[in-house]
């Protein structure tokens, strides 16, 4: 019964976490809007966020080793996309276009 518990104080402190990083990157984004830092910084919140889940969640520690590369290269494209949309975006809107 004690592993229950643990259990479920270790998803509760996770979740808890995920909605207190949720709120800091909202916080940020509204008091820090034109900071060249910026989404930087909501890149690596990101990218912890998505740690969180696959570690906490998803118990990524436990899985093979291929599946737990796939799933770190899987949470490290959402913050590399920001990055990439954030600096680089005409020039990505440009090659998109037809």
């Amino acid at each position: 019964m004690n592993t229950k518990t643990d259990h479920f104080s270790r998803l509760t402190a996770a979740w808890l976490a995920l909605v207190g990083l949720t709120l800091a990157s909202l916080g940020l984004s509204e008091w820090f809007r034109a900071a060249p830092w910026l989404p930087l910084l909501v890149a690596a919140i990101i990218w912890l966020k998505g740690a969180l889940v696959a570690r906490c969640f998803l118990e990524s520690q436990v899985a093979p080793p291929f599946i737990a590369h796939v799933l770190k290269t899987f949470i490290a494209l959402a913050p590399i996309a920001l990055i990439a949309t954030a600096f680089f975006g005409g020039t990505l809107a440009r090659w998109a276009t037809l």
